[in-house]
């Protein structure tokens, strides 16, 4: 069974797996120390991804994911937030694509969805469509 690092550690070459398909390089930074993943060059403009592992939610409503780093100090379990200096998109997978979030749109965690929620809000709703990476790198 895989842990929650090797886990992250797919999430995280997926992502740059998905750039690379589309012909934008990735670069890494040396060791473990940023509170990015890569950056990726899209057509000459460098962006800090920091990627996440989603999950589903629902009856295949949508995916989740959370937006803050965690990890264990002294035995408690320490969560903090990214900042905008930190990254400038957050990265997910889910079956197969890449979605790509802009920090500004991001609390806590973010939730994707495939489809419209039960009560039929569609305001304030972000719908994974629009974050898949081929649409998203269009508008950079």
């Amino acid at each position: 069974m895989l842990n929650s690092k090797q886990i992250g550690n797919i999430t995280e070459m997926e992502s740059m797996l998905a750039f690379l398909k589309l012909g934008y390089n990735v670069l890494t930074p040396y060791g473990d120390c940023e509170r990015y993943d890569f950056v990726a060059d899209v057509n000459g403009n460098f962006y800090k991804i920091q990627c996440k592992t989603s999950h589903a939610f629902g009856e295949n409503e949508g995916i989740e994911f959370s937006c803050r780093s965690s990890h264990r100090a002294e035995g408690k379990c320490i969560n903090e937030r990214y900042t905008a200096d930190d990254v400038d998109f957050f990265a997910t997978t889910f079956n197969g694509k890449c979605y790509l979030v802009p920090f500004n749109e991001c609390g806590g965690s973010k939730k994707l969805r495939f489809v419209n929620p039960k009560n039929g809000q569609i305001q304030r709703v972000s719908f994974a469509e629009n974050y898949e990476l081929e649409k998203v790198l269009m508008t950079l």
